[in-house]
């Protein structure tokens, strides 16, 4: 029989028909769409599908593909990167590289992120991959590894160019990847700051990290083929949302339109955080095993995403899968987690042993049965 135990835990998903339409966003723009950061639940869209040329929003792939590499250890914050002949040529917002000059990937990424600099990002991609084309060859194979079925990058760092689009679905799923290092909110975040030993000054051209409360990001763009666009991420206690605005006729209806997304999030849902990756969530007793019992485990960082009037309305438990028994392996499934409204379980999520507990020897035994008895 399983055995339950009540306990403050949930899921990564929800069910979708939980969650109620609010007062409809007002959006001037091509294609927008709100999605939730820790499910990936969308919570509104329109014409998110549409293929748009998206500017310089094309950056959050390039700084998914930088963080990628840090992860993997081929280049570090403190690299030094030498900036060629064609990363000083590029046009547009630049944080005006000289040709030999060299900086590192940690101030490379700074001009990205902030000052949105074409020339940084040719730099970058020609460090990692050798050359821009092998660069965006590796762009449009992780977005395809994403499922990005609407994208086709041309370059790294979204001047317009024939055959070069994303679409607002496309963006927000390339978005919620990049937040998952979370480093980048060090860069995304700053407001103001400087390069060259504060020679050369740096404004974000995200407005909304000084006057939108709890913003985090994540990527301006405008150009004359894409007008003006936006990946804008906020978060709030546990939400944090991701809006994306594509073809917005100017940088005022750009920001206007992400409020009323973010904003439109914020007030028809709660994310409830009932659970943290790899923290203990209860001990169950091993059975034959040199412990006596085991930690269990959340497999992921457990939220429930939920409509506001339905936050405080969940119940939830865990379910054991029967007894345990030695050995056990570190990362073996044992139970799961459940999230309850109204009677249904609208989600799960993988309860695993914390460690490996391996099963007592003969010698064990007969070690303890001695101890037995001469205990006094």
């Amino acid at each position: 029989m399983l055995k339950k135990i009540i306990s403050l835990f949930a899921v990564m998903s929800i069910l979708t028909a939980a969650l109620p339409v609010g007062a409809e966003p007002a959006v001037n723009a091509k294609a927008a769409l709100l999605m939730d950061f820790g499910s990936g639940t969308v919570l509104w869209e329109q014409n998110a599908d549409e293929p748009l040329p998206p500017a310089s929003v094309t950056k959050v792939m390039t700084l998914l593909l930088i963080m990628e590499a840090i992860d993997r250890g081929e280049i570090g914050y403190d690299t030094v990167v030498t900036a060629s002949e064609r990363a000083k040529s590029m046009g547009g917002s630049t944080i005006f590289l000289d040709t030999n000059e060299q900086m590192t990937v940690d101030d490379l990424i700074k001009g990205i992120a902030v000052a949105s600099g074409n020339d940084a990002c040719v730099a970058m991609a020609e460090h990692l991959a050798g050359s821009v084309e092998a660069f965006v060859e590796r762009m449009n194979q992780r977005a395809a590894e994403l499922g990005m079925v609407n994208t086709h990058f041309v370059n790294c760092n979204g001047l317009d160019a024939e055959g070069h689009y994303s679409s607002a679905r496309d963006i927000a799923i390339m978005s919620r990847e990049l937040m998952k290092h979370n480093d980048i909110f060090r860069y995304t975040t700053i407001w103001m700051d400087s390069l060259r030993d504060g020679k050369f000054q740096l404004a974000n051209t995200n407005k909304l990290i000084r006057f939108y409360d709890g913003a985090t990001g994540l990527k301006t763009g405008s150009t004359d083929g894409a007008l003006c666009c936006v990946s804008a991420t906020a978060k709030r206690d546990d939400l944090h949302l991701i809006a994306v605005v594509l073809g917005s006729p100017d940088s005022k209806n750009r920001f206007a339109s992400a409020r009323e997304l973010l904003d439109y999030g914020f007030a028809n849902y709660r994310n409830v955080r009932l659970g943290e990756k790899d923290k203990v969530v209860t001990s169950v007793p091993v059975k034959k095993g040199v412990k006596s019992e085991v930690n269990l485990i959340s497999a992921d960082d457990a939220y429930a995403l939920l409509s506001a009037d339905k936050a405080g309305a969940v119940e939830t438990k865990t379910e054991l899968n029967g007894d345990v028994r030695a050995p056990v392996k570190k990362g073996a499934q044992l139970g799961e987690a459940l999230a309850v409204l109204d009677g249904q379980v609208i989600a799960r999520c993988r309860l695993v042993a914390a460690d490996d507990v391996k099963r007592k020897s003969v010698f064990s035994y007969f070690k303890s049965l001695m101890e037995y008895f001469m205990t006094p």
